[in-house]
């Protein structure tokens, strides 16, 4: 059971179980590649087992890929993941047909002749695709939620056909063709079958044939009476169900040949419901008469049919084991029957035999008596009544049929006369051949008869059957590309046949794919690996992605199998992709109301960088603190990222609020190394009236005096001018050197 959330061929991630059937489970999906919605269908444990049928299973399923039709749902794409093995499909949002007739009853003459022509559009596109369906039945039919039908399941019924299906596949039987019952050929027609028990049922909301057991039901299809749908209601339109009683006569060559004729009288039912243009070929079978059966000649179609696979070619249980019913003797007033009354009866009782209708275990008649007159006919009758009855059974008897028993008939006398001249000439001693003729060597001389068909089996199987049934073979081992290794394709004589003396059967087997050498990847752009493996050599693509310091984003890191490997033709190669350099994220913290150093701390922290800085006046926020940041708190970004602030300046001044100053003073004074001299020095800042302070000391050669930087005066009403009185002058000396820098700004 996949998960939600597993991914299939690195590319189809699985979101839910939407429908479960008995080959498959299917799952809408996404697809990571096209980013649309899809249906994968994941086959049963049961069946991907089987290496014969995934072989058979991937090459119908590729070949239902190419049907494109607004009523077929598409296939996508097929393929194996870990030995899952699936088919891609069109998502419909809807419901399947067969649950549509139990939410709605049986449909009206408009709707059901709608969906019957939408259903055969889809089967003609298929069909002329040379595609046939082999289980079209309500369920593998959508009803989507804008009205439209679409045929799904070609390619999974198809390969289903050539594996052994089990007899209680209820769904399947009550629409399966007489054809397919039997277990032989089935081709357009038995669609069209199909597809007239599904219009049986739209219209009147049941399938025509029901019973206890698939035995029974598949019996009904094969000799079963099918109640015309307009003795349920009357309201159907007689060309409706003269149509449907086409689609659905016993014998294929009476029904439709083609979908495209079907899709004519549709057509046709659309303009003109009371219309008489519907031809039925030749009787049908609602007219032909039911024969009872013994309690023995019903367990011998039982036992028969239980054992009988669809893909087998069966005996016909019901005909093998029945026995002709003795005449009943005749009065001496007709023993001068004529050679023409005699044929009259020899083929009245041919149509019995060849007519008869099993009914259901339950409906049979318990006091049969074979000596009814329901049960006999009448070898008195008059001559006319005769030709009556014989006339009757011409019509329902197939003339192929009556030809075939003709032949055989002369064959078999043929064959036995020439076996009684054998036996006679051989007592009388008519026939020598050769001189010394041991029993051994007429043995040795002898052919045999091919009594097993190993085709499908793996060899080890194969060989075990052969040599129990004592038939020399040899073994031939070629490449195939659809069938598994070590499964047996061919055998040179199938079964029946007879093998010439000294004659060996050959065995085909499968070897598998061909292999082939890998080719080196490793370092190409992706695109470029996709073609070389895929539209180059024939491989399958799967992917993996790595982060990598080395390699560049998108270019293949490594790859399984490696290039100095073989291997099988359309074989899976994994390619490991660059995806760079690992790119790590991280949270930005919220740094409002921190302080500049504050602020650039945790972003450190958070492995962030701290970007550029502005100044606001705010309001609210306290000057020195940050009101605003470029990337909001709880983003995940980058590592090494920078993050702007912006600081407070606190409240905007106002025009009637004074405006402050402060100076910073810095440098120094000296006087020259040769001078004797010293001055009183004082250093003040002259603010209008007001005189601040900055320095003062002696200053001689000895004696400098310095400003340390930092010093300053703040709260001044306006800028002013720096003031240095050496001696109570404003005149400097020449031996001095003055150096001092002033800085003022407003506050």
């Amino acid at each position: 059971m996949l998960k939600p959330g597993m991914m299939l061929g690195d590319r189809y991630e699985i979101i839910e179980l939407v429908g479960s059937g008995g080959m498959s489970d299917v799952h809408k999906a996404k697809d990571h590649k096209l980013n649309r919605y899809v249906a994968v269908k994941i086959l049963k444990n049961e069946f991907s087992d089987d290496r014969n049928f995934v072989s058979k299973f991937r090459v119908e399923a590729q070949s239902a890929a190419g049907l494109a039709h607004p009523n077929i749902v598409n296939v996508y794409d097929v393929g194996e993941d870990d030995g899952i093995y699936y088919i891609v499909m069109e998502f419909v949002e809807g419901i399947t047909l067969k649950e549509y007739i139990m939410n709605n009853g049986r449909l009206s003459a408009e709707q059901a002749l709608d969906f019957s022509l939408q259903i055969a559009s889809g089967i003609e596109v298929a069909h002329q695709n040379h595609t046939i369906h082999r289980d079209i039945k309500p369920q593998n039919i959508i009803v989507s939620r804008n009205g439209t039908l679409k045929v799904t399941d070609f390619g999974i019924a198809r390969a289903a056909t050539s594996n052994t299906v089990a007899s209680n596949a209820m769904g399947s039987v009550h629409y399966v063709s007489p054809e397919q019952a039997r277990g032989g050929y089935s081709d357009e027609k038995s669609d069209i079958y199909s597809l007239g028990i599904t219009m049986y049922e739209m219209v009147t909301g049941r399938v025509p044939f029901e019973g206890d057991n698939n035995v029974t039901v598949a019996l009904m299809h094969i000799q079963g009476e099918m109640i015309p749908p307009r003795e349920y209601y009357p309201d159907i339109p007689a060309s409706f169900e003269k149509v449907i009683l086409k689609c659905t006569q016993k014998k294929p060559e009476r029904r439709y040949l083609t979908a495209s004729a079907l899709i004519a009288d549709l057509r046709r039912v659309a303009t003109n419901p009371n219309g008489d243009f519907v031809v039925l070929g030749g009787n049908t079978a609602v007219n032909a008469p039911t024969v009872m059966m013994s309690e023995a000649e019903l367990n011998t179609i039982k036992e028969s049919a239980a054992q009988r696979s669809y893909e087998e070619e069966p005996e016909d249980p019901y005909m093998d084991d029945y026995e002709e019913e003795p005449a009943p003797e005749r009065s001496a007033a007709s023993a001068g029957t004529t050679e023409r009354e005699r044929r009259a009866a020899a083929s009245a009782a041919a149509g019995r035999k060849a007519s008869f209708r099993p009914e259901p275990a339950s409906t049979m008649d318990d006091d049969f008596d074979p000596d009814d007159d329901d049960y006999n006919y009448d070898y008195d009758d008059e001559e006319e009544e005769e030709e009556e009855i014989s006339d009757d059974i011409d019509d329902d008897v197939d003339p192929k049929l009556q030809k075939i028993v003709m032949i055989g008939g002369i064959i078999a006398a043929v064959i036995i006369a020439m076996f009684i001249m054998l036996f006679v000439g051989k007592a009388a001693g008519w026939f020598k051949f050769g001189n010394g003729t041991t029993k051994d060597t007429e043995e040795e001389n002898q052919s045999i008869e091919m009594t097993v068909s190993v085709v499908g089996l793996k060899i080890e199987e194969a060989e075990k059957a052969l040599m129990s049934a004592d038939i020399p073979y040899e073994v031939e081992h070629v490449n195939d590309d659809a069938i598994a290794t070590d499964i047996v394709i061919s055998q040179s004589y199938e079964k029946g046949a007879m093998i010439p003396a000294g004659t060996k059967v050959k065995i085909t087997v499968s070897s598998g794919k061909e292999e082939i050498d890998v080719p080196n990847v490793v370092g190409y752009e992706v695109t470029q690996a996709e073609t070389i493996l895929e539209d180059d050599y024939g491989f399958h693509v799967t992917h993996g992605y790595e982060y990598s310091d080395e390699v560049e984003k998108d270019r293949v890191i490594s790859q399984d199998p490696v290039s100095t490997q073989k291997v099988a033709k359309g074989s899976t190669i994994k390619i490991i992709v660059s995806n760079g350099p690992e790119i790590k994220e991280t949270e930005v913290p919220d740094l409002r109301g921190k302080t500049q150093q504050e602020a650039e701390a945790m972003l450190t922290n958070a492995k962030l960088k701290l970007g550029g800085t502005s100044e606001e006046y705010s309001a609210t926020v306290p000057a020195g603190q940050v009101i605003t940041q470029s990337t909001s708190y709880g983003t995940k970004v980058t590592e090494g990222s920078s993050v702007d602030i912006t600081i407070s300046k606190g409240p905007e001044p106002t025009s009637e609020t004074p405006k402050t100053y402060s100076a910073n003073f810095s440098g120094s004074i000296t006087v020259t190394a040769d001078s004797t001299n010293s001055y009183n020095v004082q250093v003040n800042y002259v603010v209008g009236d007001t005189i601040k302070l900055i320095t003062s000391g002696t200053l001689s050669a000895s004696s400098p005096i310095n400003i340390p930087a930092g010093s300053n005066v703040s709260g001044l009403s306006a800028q002013g001018a720096l003031q240095v009185l050496y001696n109570g002058s404003t005149v400097k000396p020449e031996d001095v050197n003055q150096s001092i820098n002033v800085e003022v700004a407003e506050e």
